[in-house]
């Protein structure tokens, strides 16, 4: 008899990092500065002053993370590329070591039979482009095509599943509305031009890949379903607010060439009107959808909740992660099946999806033990399961993430890894909820069947 939680067997089972929050040495080697180097170092901006120089020593400690992945099981390994670490000043000249270090790490990790799926843009800006405006001047959309380019012609055919852009809504959220994170501006006029922006250099990128390469490209977007909180009108509005700033502003431009129409209330006076062409050149046909899933929210209407007048209400019913996000895994099963009702059929990976627990800043007698990420892990799987047995097709996970990390402007206080990385010393030591992963992995789902739903 087929076991329940049999996945496709071809589903790809993997794990994903980001440049900055895992390499160090981020201007090693002829590299150049990211706006997150220079955001990490401005005072006030980083819990515990932290910094991304050392972060996980990835730059130098590839090949053991690589043995890591082998002990995981891993059959993929999403990862993303430093811009500056590669161009310098954002365009022009090409640094060879900062290349070399891709293409060895590519290499590493075809020899171990794990697929390499690269990101070219996962936040960390260059400098050199902020100082020229950053994704607020349009010529960015071609001096993202070049950048991507300079990849395309150098690793497509080992790299066989690329992606655009890593969640373009933080981008724009967290670096141009809130002021959270890089390049930590606070202004709703500059998120609707940053966040247009964003989706013509996907799109340049793209066609500049049909141009040059022979793969699959595709876009990274973190969806966090909205569920009402009441049947009153003004919560409905609300909650249809939140809906179209985070989740369909960036794949509406991209499959109807079009926005929200809630867009121009939440933005009021921000909001522009676009030409068609720039649309025509947003909505280039993509290969997949990378979906980035955690949590959902519960949207309240609050008038005095800036921009989007909208604020969630806690679900005291549920667990929540060190990060205050609910455990709800029905929710994962929810957006999986509407993506595809509302965007059709084009293939889906997990890009990211994991969760953030206290664990010790060392092994204890050589273990990790994360009950509580462990079971995060096996009913999140099921969810994807159950979206799968809905009709979506999902191709399929990479759990974040692969290591312990510098969660951004949160610093080292949080920790999402399947693996432990101590700090001080950088050993990496495979938590309970990684070694389940790969049994997991080993039975292509079917050892879910022995675990218990919440």
């Amino acid at each position: 008899m087929t076991a329940k939680y049999q996945f496709p067997d071809n589903f790809l089972w993997g794990a994903a990092t980001a440049a900055y929050q895992i390499e160090g040495s981020s201007m090693a080697d002829g590299a150049g500065a990211s706006i997150w180097d220079r955001f990490s170092h401005t005072p006030g901006m980083m819990k515990d002053g932290d910094t991304g120089d050392v972060a996980c020593d990835h730059y130098n400690r590839w090949r053991e993370d690589i043995e890591v992945m082998k002990q995981l099981k891993l059959q993929a390994y999403r990862f993303s590329v430093s811009w500056s670490r590669v161009m310098p000043d954002g365009r022009g000249a090409v640094n060879a070591k900062g290349l070399d270090f891709y293409d060895r790490l590519v290499d590493g990790l075809l020899e171990a039979g794990i697929e390499p799926l690269c990101t070219l843009y996962h936040w960390d800006l260059p400098a050199a482009l902020d100082d020229r405006g950053g994704w607020l001047n349009p010529d960015i959309a071609d001096w993202f095509a070049d950048y991507g380019q300079v990849l395309f012609d150098k690793l497509d055919g080992r790299v066989k599943k690329w992606a655009t852009l890593n969640e373009p809504w933080v981008v724009v959220d967290g670096g141009y509305l809130h002021g959270a994170l890089a390049p930590g501006h606070k202004s709703a006029f500059e998120a609707v031009i940053a966040s247009h922006n964003l989706l013509r250099s996907h799109g340049a990128a793209v066609k500049r890949y049909r141009e040059v390469g022979q793969h699959e490209i595709g876009l990274v977007v973190n969806i966090e379903p909205k569920y009402p909180s009441s049947d009153r009108p003004e919560d409905e509005a609300a909650r249809m607010r939140a809906d179209a700033q985070m989740n369909r502003q960036y794949l509406d431009p991209v499959f109807k060439k079009r926005y929200p129409v809630e867009l121009a209330e939440v933005f009021g006076e921000a909001w522009k009107e676009w030409p068609a062409e720039d649309f025509d050149l947003i909505a280039q046909p993509i290969d997949f959808v990378g979906l980035n899933w955690y949590t959902r929210s519960v949207p309240k209407n609050d008038p005095d909740a800036w921009p989007v007048r909208a604020t969630p209400v806690k679900q005291v019913q549920h667990a929540h992660t060190e990060t205050g996000w609910e455990v709800y895994p029905p929710a994962l099963t929810d957006t999986l099946v509407w993506m595809k009702d509302t965007y059709g059929d084009t293939p889906i990976y997990i890009t990211e999806n994991g969760s953030a627990w206290y664990d010790p800043p060392h092994a204890i007698n050589g273990r990790v033990q994360d009950p509580l990420r462990a079971d995060y892990l096996q009913n999140h799987l099921k969810a994807v399961h159950d979206a799968i047995g809905k009709g979506v097709d999902v191709r399929g996970y990479m759990a974040w993430s692969l290591l312990d990390n510098l969660e951004w402007s949160l610093g080292y206080s949080k920790r999402f890894g399947i693996t432990h990385v101590n700090f001080l010393t950088q050993e990496r030591t495979i938590k309970d909820s990684g070694r389940l992963y790969a049994e997991i992995i080993a039975s292509n789902g079917s050892i879910l069947d022995t675990l218990p739903r919440p």
